[in-house]
């Protein structure tokens, strides 16, 4: 079972409220709902506007209790650090000794929840305080299973840009595809790796803290390359490479109005080839002293496996997926 809180407050009041935030928790709860395929995935409960700090801590305590797989909580709203270096997710009902949730009691929540693993996703300021020892930048304590994912540093702002905290609409393409590997599978480790790219040194930068054996799988989507492809590298690559020819490229035959090279296509190496272009289009395998699969078929060189392929071939190997 796996279930996830999505809160997203706008509503401060006059001068302190935001536009983007309960934008943010709609559109990340849609795409946690369901695979790309369909399938189900995370239960999820929407809260918008949430009012009290009592609200949400129970909200918040709910969702890390029980035996769950997993429980991820996103927050998208007002960041507070207060003169002692004590972060918190701010409320409406705020005032200047109690802004709101503090950080630590999330992840004191989280630390001992029995869920296998717990996510928390926060776009607010000062959200890479979360993890911290108050007033400690620098040390982090994490149970087993807990990771953290926050849209800025202890000291950074979080911006807003076209009705989306811009770390948000990074990780919703993350979420839509833009962090799967070859198998489709979308981690933690794998948004990280996104956003951080994409946001690049001089802006806010993202913070990424885990404690996990093994990341969890947040979000299916469609494989870029068919998965029967790569469970078919060992039996292709019983040696480092492949030697091509002609046989090997679809348009090199006599019914073809171009010169043609014997020996020409053959159905079972076209078929082959096929397969290689397509691996060689996700970054595993690459033509040998050509720029391209064609010529390296057509001037009989040869293809290998990339640092990548050799990767999947290892797990194709181990029948891992």
């Amino acid at each position: 079972m796996k279930k996830a809180l999505v809160v997203g407050i706008d509503n401060y009041g006059e001068g302190k409220s935001l536009k983007g935030c309960v934008n943010d928790a709609q559109a990340i709860a849609q795409i946690l709902k369901r695979h790309a395929d369909g399938a189900l995935n995370y239960d999820v409960k929407l809260q918008e506007n949430v009012l009290t700090k009592d609200e949400l801590t129970e909200h918040i305590q709910n969702l890390f209790k029980g035996d769950s797989d997993s429980a991820i909580f996103f927050y998208s709203g007002h960041g507070y650090v207060d003169e002692y270096g004590k972060a918190s997710l701010v409320t409406p009902d705020m005032s200047p000794h109690t802004p709101g949730v503090s950080m630590d009691d999330i992840l004191m929540w989280a630390n001992d929840s029995r869920i296998n693993n717990k996510i928390v996703i926060l776009d607010c300021c000062f959200s890479g305080n979360m993890g911290n020892f108050s007033g400690d930048g620098t040390k982090t304590s994490l149970n087993d299973g807990v990771t953290i994912l926050t849209a800025s540093k202890a000291d950074e702002l979080s911006v807003e840009l076209d009705g989306h905290g811009l770390f948000t609409a990074l990780l919703i393409s993350a979420l839509e595809g833009g962090a799967s590997d070859l198998l489709g599978y979308i981690t933690p480790g794998s948004i990280y790796s996104y956003i951080d790219k994409a946001l690049g040194p001089w802006g806010q930068r993202p913070v990424f803290k885990s404690n996990v054996s093994r990341f969890d799988i947040i979000r299916k989507v469609t494989p870029p390359i068919d998965v029967s492809i790569l469970r078919e590298l060992p039996e292709m690559f019983k040696s480092k490479e492949i030697p091509l020819d002609p046989s090997y490229e679809e348009t090199n035959t006599l019914s073809d109005k171009h010169e043609v090279i014997e020996p020409y296509a053959d159905e079972n190496n076209v078929k082959l080839f096929k397969k290689l272009q397509k691996l060689t289009s996700n970054g595993l395998v690459k033509p040998v002293g050509e720029d391209h699969m064609y010529y390296a078929a057509m001037r009989k060189k040869s293809c290998e496996l990339t640092s990548l392929g050799e990767y999947y071939l290892k797990l194709a190997k181990e029948e891992r997926f």
